[in-house]
This record gives C-alpha cells, structure tokens and sequence, in this order.
C-alpha cells in the first residue's frame, strides 16, 4: 500500500488546469486542504500515514501552487470550489474534509457550500468566519513572509518556541517532513502571499454569513487548536462554540499552530474517533 512518501503525484484536469493531486489509503474520502505557502509535501507523513490506515488520504495542490497550473484565486469561496470538483473527478459523492490554518477557511467553505456532500469536518489551527477579537501577532509576519522558511522559522510559526519539548517536536517533523519536500515548489513572492491574504479576507467580511450558519449546521465538526497558536488565536472559538451544536473542540497544552505535526499519532486518534 502506498504511503505519503511513496504515493504518486497525479493530474486532474479542471476548468483547463492541471491539479496535482495524490491518493492513497482505505476509507471513507479525507481531503486535505493546505495551510497559507502549503502544498501536499508540507504536511508531516507521519500524521498522515496515521491516518490513512483507516481513510483514504488525499492531498492536492491549489491552482497555480506546487504543482498546480492555473492561479490561486482571490476569493476563498472560489479557492473552495477545487473539493468538490476534485471529487467530482474522482467519481466520489461524499466526503470528509480537513483544513490547517488559510486551509481551515478553505475547509469552512467547502462544508457551507456543500452541505449535502460534507460528511464530517476537521479544522485545525484556524478561525471561524467573521470578525475575530483577537488578531495574529506580529511575530507571525516576521517569520511568515520571508521568501524561504527554515527550521527557526517553524519553530514560531507552527511550534511553541519557548518550550524545548515543543522545539524537539519540530525538529522530528522538519525532519519527516524533507524526505519527500521539494522546497522549490512553495509560494515565495509577494504577489503569491497577497493572493492568500485577499483570500483571508473574504472569509473576514462572511458576506454568505457562514457564522451565523454554524448554529443549524447539520454536519459534526472538530476544531483541534493548540493553546498558543500566533496566527489564529484559539480564544477566537468560544464565542461560537455555544452557538455550534454540532462542534467539538480539543486544544492541546504547550502547543502551538501546528497540533497535527507535534502530535501527530495523538491529533489523528483524536480524528479517527471523530470519523468513526
């Protein structure tokens, strides 16, 4: 059986674009949606191979990132678009979706535009739609905008730097991470980073009010936060949580953005119950 580093990168062609796609594992459908500069490779395979004992994973690029042609639109509500017709490609119906940071508001688009096809959703490291009290600190941008990242970088923007336990934990997924990444495939210009936070943007104005949504949502969610994530605050969610009957949220001590690459066996149990 095929793993994450050993499953072949495959082309579907939507809207005149080749999207870079790969699948592997055996279940139910389990999309993942990528983080802010993510492509299928900057996921840690070992979270990944967790999971795909039981689901089938798969990964893909957004248009005109990795290795997808086309370009990545500004408006979330149209980079959201890609899940469906991915499945639609792949002869698959219904589906689970999972999203990291940017990835979790591409993820909340998909559940809201399709909610007779969304079966479960796991938003990790994110925010919910709308106005949000508390912003991203600074110390995100310090890090996130270079044109290349390295482990120093990682150890702020997706760990707990202030924790050597946590920075330890970044080293072995940085590590896993690299036997398959191809650096050169992520986003590094600052148009490509304006397209991402224009993006940001729109899930920000909710103009299709997907928050006020969460209070009928028929589907279950889970949002897994660490407890000091700099981008998306995870106090952000208790306001909503009252108001989403169907959402569960765990938020893991001494963490940071990245829950699923610190603890990736403990954050894909806490998924395989969820899916069931």
């Amino acid at each position: 059986m095929d793993t994450a580093l050993t499953a072949e990168t495959q082309f579907a062609e939507i809207n005149n674009n080749k999207i870079a796609y790969r699948k592997f594992g055996d279940g139910a459908p389990l999309f993942f949606v990528n983080r802010f500069r993510g492509i299928m490779d900057t996921w840690d395979p070992l979270f990944l191979d967790f999971l795909s004992d039981k689901h089938m994973v798969i990964l893909f690029d957004y248009p005109g990132i990795g290795s997808s042609e086309g370009e990545l639109p500004l408006d979330i509500l149209d980079v959201a678009k890609v899940v469906p017709q991915l499945a639609d490609y792949l002869g698959i119906e219904r589906f689970n979706v999972l999203g990291w940071s940017y990835g979790g508001l591409v993820a909340q688009a998909v559940t809201f535009q399709n909610q007779d096809r969304v079966l479960k959703t796991i938003l990790i490291g994110t925010n919910p739609p709308g106005e949000n009290e508390i912003p991203i600190e600074p110390v995100f941008f310090e890090h996130a905008l270079k044109p290349v990242n390295d482990l120093e970088d990682e150890y702020y923007l997706f760990f707990e730097p202030s924790s050597e336990r946590s920075r330890q934990k970044a080293k072995d997924s940085h590590d896993r991470i690299g036997q398959r990444l191809n650096s050169d495939l992520i986003p590094s210009t600052p148009e490509i980073f304006q397209r991402y936070i224009a993006g940001s943007g729109t899930m920000r104005k909710d103009k299709l009010n997907f928050r006020e949504g969460y209070k009928t949502l028929k589907s279950p969610v889970l949002v897994i936060s660490g407890d000091h994530d700099i981008s998306f605050a995870t106090e952000n969610w208790f306001p909503l949580l009252r108001n989403a009957p169907t959402m569960q949220h765990i938020i893991l001590n001494d963490t940071g953005h990245g829950p699923q690459h610190e603890h990736p066996e403990l954050t894909a149990r806490y998924i395989n119950v969820f899916l069931g």
